[in-house]
Protein backbone atom coordinates (compact mmCIF):
# COMPACT_ATOMS: atom_id res chain seq x y z
CA UNK A 1 0.00 0.00 0.00
CA UNK A 2 1.62 3.35 -1.11
CA UNK A 3 -0.92 5.53 -0.74
CA UNK A 4 -0.26 7.36 -3.50
CA UNK A 5 -3.29 9.48 -4.75
CA UNK A 6 -4.20 9.12 -8.56
CA UNK A 7 -7.01 11.74 -9.15
CA UNK A 8 -7.88 14.37 -6.44
CA UNK A 9 -10.76 15.85 -8.44
CA UNK A 10 -13.10 12.87 -9.16
CA UNK A 11 -16.69 12.64 -11.27
CA UNK A 12 -18.75 9.95 -10.86
CA UNK A 13 -21.54 9.15 -13.87
CA UNK A 14 -24.22 6.20 -12.96
CA UNK A 15 -26.77 6.77 -15.19
CA UNK A 16 -26.43 5.72 -18.99
CA UNK A 17 -26.24 8.63 -20.52
CA UNK A 18 -23.83 10.48 -18.50
CA UNK A 19 -21.56 6.94 -19.02
CA UNK A 20 -22.00 7.02 -22.57
CA UNK A 21 -20.90 10.88 -23.01
CA UNK A 22 -18.05 10.72 -20.66
CA UNK A 23 -15.53 13.24 -21.65
CA UNK A 24 -16.68 13.54 -25.52
CA UNK A 25 -15.99 16.44 -27.03
CA UNK A 26 -13.46 18.03 -24.11
CA UNK A 27 -10.74 19.50 -25.30
CA UNK A 28 -8.18 18.09 -22.41
CA UNK A 29 -8.19 16.25 -19.02
CA UNK A 30 -6.82 18.09 -16.29
CA UNK A 31 -3.57 16.48 -14.64
CA UNK A 32 -5.15 15.19 -11.19
CA UNK A 33 -8.43 14.49 -12.30
CA UNK A 34 -10.97 11.14 -12.81
CA UNK A 35 -14.05 10.07 -14.22
CA UNK A 36 -15.15 6.93 -12.66
CA UNK A 37 -17.82 5.23 -14.68
CA UNK A 38 -20.12 2.96 -12.59
CA UNK A 39 -21.06 0.00 -13.52
CA UNK A 40 -18.81 -0.36 -16.44
CA UNK A 41 -16.93 -3.12 -18.41
CA UNK A 42 -15.82 -1.38 -21.48
CA UNK A 43 -14.76 1.84 -22.50
CA UNK A 44 -14.81 3.72 -25.84
CA UNK A 45 -12.98 7.16 -27.09
CA UNK A 46 -15.41 8.30 -29.48
CA UNK A 47 -14.87 11.99 -29.96
CA UNK A 48 -12.20 12.41 -27.84
CA UNK A 49 -9.10 14.49 -28.46
CA UNK A 50 -6.83 13.29 -25.81
CA UNK A 51 -5.67 9.60 -24.33
CA UNK A 52 -6.81 8.10 -21.53
CA UNK A 53 -5.73 5.52 -18.98
CA UNK A 54 -8.35 3.10 -18.12
CA UNK A 55 -8.69 1.28 -14.85
CA UNK A 56 -10.80 -1.37 -14.67
CA UNK A 57 -11.77 -2.44 -10.96
CA UNK A 58 -14.01 -5.02 -9.47
CA UNK A 59 -16.40 -4.95 -6.91
CA UNK A 60 -13.26 -5.12 -4.35
CA UNK A 61 -11.38 -2.40 -5.80
CA UNK A 62 -9.05 -4.43 -7.19
CA UNK A 63 -7.56 -3.60 -10.75
CA UNK A 64 -8.28 -6.36 -13.51
CA UNK A 65 -7.48 -4.88 -16.41
CA UNK A 66 -5.57 -1.70 -17.63
CA UNK A 67 -5.42 0.25 -20.43
CA UNK A 68 -2.72 2.87 -20.75
CA UNK A 69 -2.47 5.77 -23.14
CA UNK A 70 -5.66 4.39 -25.28
CA UNK A 71 -6.04 7.10 -28.30
CA UNK A 72 -9.26 8.24 -29.51
CA UNK A 73 -11.43 6.48 -31.49
CA UNK A 74 -10.90 3.36 -30.37
CA UNK A 75 -13.02 0.86 -27.95
CA UNK A 76 -11.61 -1.14 -25.14
CA UNK A 77 -12.82 -4.77 -25.18
CA UNK A 78 -15.44 -6.07 -22.37
CA UNK A 79 -13.79 -6.68 -19.35
CA UNK A 80 -16.52 -9.52 -17.72
CA UNK A 81 -14.79 -8.86 -13.62
CA UNK A 82 -14.85 -5.46 -13.93
CA UNK A 83 -17.44 -3.78 -12.26
CA UNK A 84 -16.45 0.12 -12.81
CA UNK A 85 -13.80 2.00 -15.28
CA UNK A 86 -11.79 5.21 -13.92
CA UNK A 87 -10.47 7.32 -16.76
CA UNK A 88 -7.82 9.45 -16.13
CA UNK A 89 -5.67 11.61 -18.30
CA UNK A 90 -2.89 9.57 -20.65
CA UNK A 91 0.35 8.74 -18.38
CA UNK A 92 -1.06 8.80 -15.09
CA UNK A 93 -0.57 5.15 -14.45
CA UNK A 94 2.59 4.85 -15.88
CA UNK A 95 4.43 2.75 -13.10
CA UNK A 96 1.76 3.40 -10.57
CA UNK A 97 -0.62 0.77 -11.09
CA UNK A 98 -0.85 -2.49 -12.00
CA UNK A 99 -3.39 -5.56 -11.98
CA UNK A 100 -3.58 -6.42 -8.63
CA UNK A 101 -3.28 -3.28 -6.74
CA UNK A 102 -6.16 -1.97 -4.83
CA UNK A 103 -7.35 1.28 -5.38
CA UNK A 104 -10.07 3.08 -2.81
CA UNK A 105 -11.80 6.69 -2.46
CA UNK A 106 -9.94 8.49 0.54
CA UNK A 107 -11.97 10.86 2.24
Amino acid sequence: MTGEVLAEQVMVSENFLSRLIGLMGRKTMADGSALVLRPCRSVHTFFMRFNIDSVFLDRRGMVVYLIKDMPPFRISPVVRKASLVVELPGGTVRNRVRPGDILKKVE
